[in-house]
């Protein structure tokens, strides 16, 4: 098994990108006439020995709960520079949405047709751990022109949820 492709959330550790698209699927299926947000961002914090970065995937059954799940890695060097810090949170990311092919979204898009009348409708984002305010602000067109680049839509703060609250708590 290859570690790099490994999730974990709260209750189960090991799971392969498969594992997590079946949870997601079923987690849609349970409720298929909402609004659902899926959203990979990735945050970072640098340690003594290295910088941590967690990657997360979330979906969220918008005013109805979320699932999610977190993918780590660690590079055994501090990273103090801010542009490379948030370069390669944004690639972590990319390489995370980069596994949802057509295939995947178009099987969850099939769960939710049915309901479009009452609502039910999907969204990809990519969260960037950026935002107009702060350190971050002349780096937000570059990264999300990298995010657009691939075909999806960029969210920074105060919208980039995935990254600067989900995927952050974990980074400590």
């Amino acid at each position: 098994m290859d570690n790099d492709l490994l999730f974990y959330n709260t209750t189960t550790e090991d799971m392969t990108f498969e594992d997590i698209f079946d949870h997601l699927l079923e987690f849609i299926k349970k409720e298929p006439s909402n609004l659902y947000r899926l959203a990979i961002g990735t945050d970072s914090q640098v340690h003594p020995t290295g910088t941590k970065f967690i990657t997360s995937i979330h979906l969220h059954r918008v005013g109805k709960g979320a699932w999610g799940c977190l993918k780590k890695e660690i590079i055994p060097r501090r990273i103090t520079s801010l542009k490379e810090k948030i370069s390669l949170e944004t690639m972590y990311s990319q390489e995370v949405a980069a596994q949802f092919s057509e295939d995947h979204i178009e099987k969850m898009v099939d769960l939710l047709l049915p309901h479009v009348d009452n609502g039910a409708d999907l969204t990809f984002e990519v969260h960037l751990d950026i935002g107009k305010k702060g350190k971050t602000k002349h780096l937000i067109e570059e990264m999300t022109e990298r995010i657009l680049g691939i075909g999806l839509q960029p969210k920074i703060k105060p919208n980039s949820y995935a990254a600067s609250s989900y995927a952050n708590k974990y980074t400590k």
